[in-house]
């Protein structure tokens, strides 16, 4: 699998029962706090693997630093790193530092799959319920956080969510069977579901009432905090998007918000939603919320209802 459907990681095949989950990603500085930047980028970086289905193992820790700044920041990120790491089970066994004027941390991320057992973003099918396992919000609150206009316990509240692993969610989907996943990040919500619509060539519906919010984060984007990949990705899916009636514009961007390391969005037969939410909740992921369904299309359309 490579990148015909904007997959969130790359899967090749080594034998009949053996295949590699290869991704990579990293970024500049969300928080301030340097630990949890480290945890927050690990997060992120292992959650194209577990999207897949797959099973972390291996990283390469990518570093930009400048070469003139403190080196205790650079160290408390590498210990937030490899903690977050070590919590998934991922030896971290190498990397590359350069200089660089801008802080940047991230990950090059191995991991395994059973060939014929990966989980794809393009095989949703007309019906699937879409659950997501993370609320929105992340985007505007780290936004509003640089300005000095977060309250504490709101940008305590994302970075907990931020760092959370969705170890135990790809699990859940794993044992249960699901036709499709992605995990929700940059793109927003609505980007990546259309990823996954577009690529599996049907539609989705969302319900605005049934997608979850972090605290605060809803009312920062009606006071106008929104980041500029936020209004980037509104002016990229909304075109793609059909509006129900009492949607205001603030709706709109909550919807598009560039996340960093969301939840998955998980595609599952109507049949099994029941076992996957139980088996979610079992695994102690905090948030299982049904937003939706998967339509018959027409292809990559999605339709936003109150």
């Amino acid at each position: 699998m490579g990148i015909e459907t904007g997959d969130d990681a790359a899967v090749f095949r080594l034998t009949k029962s053996l295949a590699l989950v290869q991704t990579v990603d990293f970024f500049p500085p969300i928080v301030d706090d340097p630990y949890d930047f480290g945890a927050i980028a690990v997060a992120n970086a292992l959650s194209d693997v577990y999207a897949m289905g797959g099973t972390p193992i291996t990283a390469l820790n990518i570093l930009c630093y400048p070469v003139d700044m403190d080196r205790k920041p650079l160290a408390e990120i590498l210990r937030g790193g490899y903690e977050k790491a070590a919590e998934a089970g991922v030896l971290i066994v190498g990397g590359h530092t350069i200089d660089d004027a801008e802080p940047k941390y991230g990950l090059s991320v191995t991991g395994l799959v059973k060939p014929g057992k990966q989980v794809t973003n393009a095989a949703a099918k007309p019906g699937d319920v879409l659950i997501l396992t993370k609320p929105l919000g992340t985007g505007a609150i780290t936004t509003a956080a640089k300005n000095d206009k977060a309250d504490p316990a709101v940008l305590r509240r994302a970075v907990q969510m931020m760092s959370t692993l969705n170890h135990a969610a790809s699990d859940a989907m794993v044992a249960v069977g699901v036709n499709a996943c992605t995990d929700v990040t940059g793109f927003g919500l609505l980007g990546h579901l259309y990823g996954m619509v577009n690529g599996s060539g049907v539609g989705a519906r969302v319900s605005l009432s049934a997608v979850p919010a972090l605290p605060g984060a809803r009312e920062l984007i009606a006071a106008g905090i929104v980041p500029g990949g936020t209004e980037r990705n509104f002016k990229s899916i909304g075109k793609r998007v059909r509006w129900g009636r009492g949607l205001d514009q603030a709706a709109k961007l909550f919807l598009c918000d560039a996340q960093t390391s969301g939840g998955l969005l998980i595609a599952v037969p109507p049949a099994r939603a029941g076992a996957l939410t139980r088996k979610l909740r079992a695994g102690g992921v905090e948030t299982v919320a049904t937003i939706g369904e998967i339509t018959s299309g027409p292809r990559g359309q999605i339709a936003v209802v109150p």
